[in-house]
C-alpha cells in the first residue's frame, strides 16, 4: 500500500524537476534576444516559465513541510534544516531583491521605442541576472543536500 509520505515524496520530487528544472533556464532565455522583438518575447516565454517556477515552489515547501511533520525526525536532520533555511531564503530573494531589479528591466522594455537594444539594459540585466544566478548556486546547494544527506 502507497503510504501519504510516499505520495508526498513523489509529489515533491516531481514539483523539483517540474518547478525548479525551468528557474534554471530562466536567465538563458533572456539573453538570447539580439533586438528589442526578440527581447520583448524572450520575457514573455521567461514570465510563463516563471508560473511553473512559482507552482513548483509552492509545492515543494508544502511537501518539503508537510514530510516533516508526518516523520519529525527530519527536523533534526542537519541537511533537511539547512535545505529548508536556504529554501525560505531563496523565497526571500525573489521579492526583495529580484523584484526591486526586475521593474526597472520590464519598465525599460515597455517603454523604449526602436529595435536597438539600449546599454541602459545591460546594465540592468547584469545585476539582475548576478542575483539570479545566485539563487540558482543556492537550488544546487539545495538539491545536493536532499541528495546526498550528508550530515
Amino acid at each position: 500500500m502507497i503510504t501519504i509520505y510516499k505520495i508526498l515524496v513523489f509529489i515533491h520530487i516531481f514539483s523539483a524537476i517540474l518547478g525548479m528544472g525551468p528557474g534554471f533556464i530562466l536567465t538563458t532565455v533572456v539573453k538570447s534576444g539580439k533586438n528589442m522583438t526578440e527581447l520583448r518575447h524572450s520575457y514573455k516565454i521567461r514570465h510563463k516559465l516563471h508560473i511553473f517556477v512559482m507552482i513548483g515552489g509552492a509545492l515543494l515547501l508544502i511537501t518539503g513541510l508537510s514530510m516533516g511533520f508526518l516523520n519529525p525526525s527530519l527536523f533534526k536532520m542537519g541537511w533537511y534544516v539547512t535545505s529548508l533555511i536556504l529554501f525560505l531564503a531563496a523565497l526571500a530573494i525573489g521579492p526583495l531583491v529580484l523584484s526591486p531589479r526586475s521593474k526597472p528591466v520590464k519598465a525599460l522594455l515597455e517603454s523604449h521605442k526602436g529595435e536597438e537594444i539600449p546599454t541602459e539594459y545591460w546594465r540592468l540585466s547584469k545585476i539582475l541576472f548576478q542575483f539570479e544566478n545566485l539563487e540558482n548556486i543556492i537550488f544546487l546547494i539545495i538539491i545536493s543536500l536532499m541528495i546526498l544527506k550528508p550530515f
